[in-house]
């Protein structure tokens, strides 16, 4: 029998509530305030902010940061985790679902930062199988999307190598705290390309 997004048919959206997500090597928790001085420990090299739209250079930065993503949980237009490092048990980074549209079967994953240690691990790679496996395969998403800064190359090449396809760049699309103009490069896969995106990652995450 065929998968089910290969069906014309018309999935009722699953709510987006909070939800642990945990693979081998990481586990994804809803973010809590419970989280802040592990991020605080590993969130103030200003490598992880370079490409932010707000630049996090101190504790109060990276508190008002959360805070305002935590705002946006309760308003419900975000799903904020914390990335934690299975083997330690420590929090590492964050990530959350975005733009979320599930009437059209549609959420971003983005607004993602790992400590420079964790970088380049199995990390987020794994953290991005788990929120594209529970988008596709729980949520009944048929696309999601994610999208970074045009002059963020090292992003772009990394969401390329999960298997998203570019779409394209909008134009002086976000000012930056900085007043810059940003333009965005937008990704997405569709629910017919995540088998293979699937296999992909997991690949991936084999080498690691």
């Amino acid at each position: 029998m065929a998968p089910w997004f290969l069906h014309k048919v018309r999935l009722v959206p699953v709510a987006l509530d909070p939800i642990v997500l945990e693979g081998r090597h990481v586990r994804l928790e809803p973010l809590a305030r419970g989280h802040v001085p592990d991020l605080l420990a590993v969130g103030l090299d200003p490598r992880i902010w370079r490409w932010g739209l707000t630049p996090v250079r101190s504790e109060a930065d990276l508190v008002r940061y959360m805070e305002e993503a935590l705002a946006e949980r309760d308003r419900g237009v975000s799903l904020p985790f914390a990335i934690l490092e299975r083997e330690g048990g420590r929090a590492v980074g964050s990530t959350r679902y975005g733009s979320i549209a599930l009437e059209h079967r549609r959420v971003e994953i983005g607004w993602t930062w790992v400590a420079p240690a964790w970088q380049r691990t199995a990390i987020n790679t794994e953290a991005k199988l788990l929120l594209l496996t529970h988008a596709f395969e729980r949520l009944g998403c048929r696309r999601v999307e994610l999208k970074t800064d045009a002059l963020n190359a090292q992003s772009r090449a990394a969401i390329l190598r999960i298997g998203a396809r570019e779409e394209g760049t909008l134009r002086a699309h976000m000012i930056t705290s900085e007043g810059r103009s940003r333009d965005s490069v937008y990704f997405s896969i569709l629910a017919e390309e995540w088998p293979a995106a699937r296999a992909r990652l997991e690949a991936m995450l084999e080498r690691r």
